[in-house]
């Protein structure tokens, strides 16, 4: 199976001693986001644990523990974009990120790092004309460290609306114009560019419509076949993606990104980083009374006898 670690925060960039230790004790208890006193168990045992999924904008914390992460297949989204601190208060200067960037390739390979330039949105300051420039400097200084670039425009959830009240949709001319330029761009530099929901509108000018994390992209990174159960997807059949189990929680993400649909609002992300205990298996705070514990069903998803070609 697949645990991953990033749609709801950054635990590389936050959480590393917390998920380290996880992986020592062997398994970690996660909170129902919509019904807090239902919580289950996974297991993170190598036996039933096939691959650990992260999303992150600061790989750096990590790089010194991975020796921990060697039991388990891995494939990493690396969040690398130009904005400045107006918009991305508390992510590291980009230059150091995407030098963490090549050091994590050449440890797990290009086969298992995507880089992800999103959310994209347009305005007097962050025009087409610059996203284009940007993302060829940036696509520039990853070649040959990853394949795949995925890119996604601004959706404008309630929580964007909220704490990010100026960013407007982008137009259906600058989707294209923005799309169609970088994956020429990309072409350059032999990364393919992968919209993350966006429907099929780039698939005629070269991108690959089918799925950012999808079951291929985990095979790729493990060198096998997987037998996964049917899920529905995300985003009301939008994504194409698995997910896997989502170990994090809302509204812990230290980044304070203005546009982040997973924080509800600044004091809420620091009351909840104050009740972090690297040591409890809960990503914040520790069992409550009432607490009703199930635990998951896992079980490894390698088709051994379908093994890839190296």
């Amino acid at each position: 199976m697949i645990i991953q670690t990033g749609m709801r925060t950054d635990i590389p960039a936050f959480y590393s001693d917390w998920l380290i230790n996880r992986i020592k004790d062997g398994y970690v208890l996660v909170r129902n986001p919509y019904n807090p006193f239902q919580v289950t168990r996974y297991s993170l045992s190598p036996d039933v644990v096939d691959l650990i999924a992260f999303c992150t904008k600061n790989p750096a914390p990590m790089l010194p523990k991975m020796e921990a992460l060697e039991p388990y297949g891995q494939y990493w989204f690396v969040t690398i974009t130009p904005y400045g601190r107006d918009i991305e208060p508390y992510v590291p200067d980009k230059e150091k990120v995407m030098t963490d960037f090549r050091k994590l390739s050449d440890r797990i390979s290009a086969d298992n790092i995507g880089w992800r330039y999103d959310p994209i949105f347009v305005d007097s300051k962050h025009t087409v004309d610059w996203h284009i420039s940007q993302f060829e400097r940036m696509a520039r200084n990853l070649s040959g460290y990853t394949k795949t670039c995925v890119i996604s425009f601004i959706d404008i959830y309630q929580k964007v609306k909220r704490n990010f009240s100026e960013a407007k949709e982008v137009f259906r001319k600058d989707r294209m114009a923005i799309g169609r330029a970088f994956i020429d761009i990309a072409k350059r530099y032999d990364i393919t560019i992968r919209p993350c929901a966006e429907g099929k509108e780039l698939e005629a000018y070269g991108a690959d419509c089918a799925g950012c994390m999808t079951t291929e992209t985990y095979e790729t990174a493990l060198k096998a076949s997987l037998q996964v159960p049917k899920k529905k997807n995300q985003r009301n059949g939008e994504c194409a993606c698995l997910l896997g189990a989502d170990i994090g929680a809302y509204d812990t993400c230290g980044h304070l990104c203005r546009y982040c649909y997973a924080n509800a609002n600044t004091v809420l992300v620091e009351e909840n980083r104050k009740r972090h205990d690297p040591k409890s298996p809960f990503l914040t705070g520790n069992s409550e009374p009432g607490d009703v514990i199930h635990q998951a069903d896992q079980r490894s998803w390698i088709d051994y006898q379908m093994r890839f070609e190296l």
